[in-house]
């Protein structure tokens, strides 16, 4: 089992290699949420793009010179990838990474500029997860797990130290679960030093594994929904995570699509930063008033911040429609002279930004002598698309929304 002396140990082999990230309070955010004390650690700005990078470096740190020369295996579709990589980097040592074929080609990319071979095998995790343990077994090389190690979740464990150093009176600590190896060893550290201070786990309620693992009392396998958080969409925990969070977490919140892409556009918008899903969980399990917290010093793990750049844009306006600040829809008129103005006199009385306009004749559900507009919308809030909506339709406009994120 890890202990406290192993989490300072890492702390000590990482120095001058993984970054010690910033602990930044925010006012913005603290008014949101209970009137508490908001504080985010920026582990978004780690090396590699997130806090991954600390277990494998100390997993790497602890084997010996002759497994070292043999070189290290693993698998991960993400962020573990690059930690992996960027630690063998630093050492020098052989690095292969297996990655489904699907893997985001930004993610490939930047495995492979940290010196890591880079194979891609399957269509998913699992088969890449499969083919990296045959890999182990002919190469003689170490398996390096994104989670269930004691080095790995000793290394994921100097966050809550820094923590701890950064803010000395914190009273609640937010985290994301995916496997678990980060709040594992966050914690450990946390409640060893200061059994006082609340630890809560946050997953996406796509795949609440960790959540349904404590309820049944032991690690299971649940199905899971598509998420933007894929970074902590693990279908099973650990074993030796589940019961580190067994004894030290004190409790587990799940936040849904729509809470995290709002989340991502407000730390975009207000804060400058750019969060992966799985990075934003906590701070939005805090502005959705998960639990009890109230009136504390508390602060939220932003865990990473490696969003493919193609996504980006997609999250955006997820995250704008999901607030009201985006909309699009289509209606029919009549095909004749003045009526695209009339449409959109009443859409520029109303103060909506028309952003593109796309006027068609010809189309399946189209009938001769009508056309289909299609209207892109900045706007305000819901009431203000609400109020959009039945100006038109009181006009004799039928609207149909064009979004559809179920």
């Amino acid at each position: 089992m890890v202990s406290l002396d192993d989490l300072i140990l890492a702390r000590e082999k990482m120095k001058g290699i993984v970054h010690s990230t910033p602990l930044d309070y925010s006012k913005t955010f603290s008014s949101l949420s209970s009137n508490n004390e908001v504080y985010l650690k920026l582990e978004n700005l780690q090396k590699t793009g997130s806090f991954k990078v600390r277990g494998s470096y100390n997993k790497l740190m602890s084997l010996t010179k002759e497994e070292l020369q043999k070189g290290v295996v693993a698998a991960s579709a993400g962020n573990h990838a690059q930690g992996v990589a960027f630690s063998s980097q630093m050492l020098g040592i052989p690095c292969t990474i297996v990655m489904p074929k699907g893997a985001p080609l930004s993610k490939v990319s930047a495995t492979k500029q940290y010196g890591a071979k880079v194979q891609l095998q399957g269509n998913v995790f699992d088969d890449a997860l499969a083919y990296a343990l045959e890999l182990k077994e002919s190469m003689g090389a170490t398996f390096v797990h994104a989670f269930d190690d004691e080095a790995v979740i000793a290394g994921q464990g100097t966050v809550g130290l820094e923590i701890l150093e950064q803010l000395p009176d914190v009273e609640a600590i937010f985290c994301p679960i995916g496997g678990g190896g980060l709040i594992a060893g966050l914690a450990l550290a946390v409640k060893e030093k200061n059994p006082k201070i609340r630890v809560y786990g946050v997953q996406a309620l796509a795949c609440p594994s960790m959540k349904q693992s404590l309820i049944e009392q032991k690690p299971v396998m649940v199905e899971s929904s598509p998420t933007m958080a894929d970074g902590i969409a693990v279908k099973k925990p650990g074993e030796q995570t589940f019961e580190l969070v067994q004894k030290y977490v004190d409790d587990i919140f799940c936040v849904d699509e729509m809470e995290i892409a709002r989340t991502m556009l407000m730390l975009l918008e207000r804060n400058k930063l750019i969060v992966e899903g799985s990075g934003a969980v906590a701070l939005s399990s805090l502005l959705y008033k998960k639990g009890n917290v109230k009136e504390k010093k508390v602060v939220a793990i932003l865990s990473g911040g490696n969003v493919d750049v193609n996504f980006i844009s997609r999250i955006i306006e997820r995250g704008m429609v999901e607030s009201g600040r985006y909309a699009n829809f289509s209606l029919i008129l009549k095909d004749k002279p003045g009526q695209l103005q009339k449409v959109l006199s009443f859409i520029t009385e109303l103060d909506a930004n028309i952003q593109s306009v796309i006027l068609e004749h010809v189309g399946e559900n189209i009938y001769p002598g009508y056309a289909q507009l299609e209207l892109s919308l900045e706007t305000k809030n819901h009431d203000h698309i609400e109020t959009l909506k039945k100006v038109l339709k009181s006009n004799g406009y039928g609207v149909k929304d064009n979004h559809n994120f179920s």
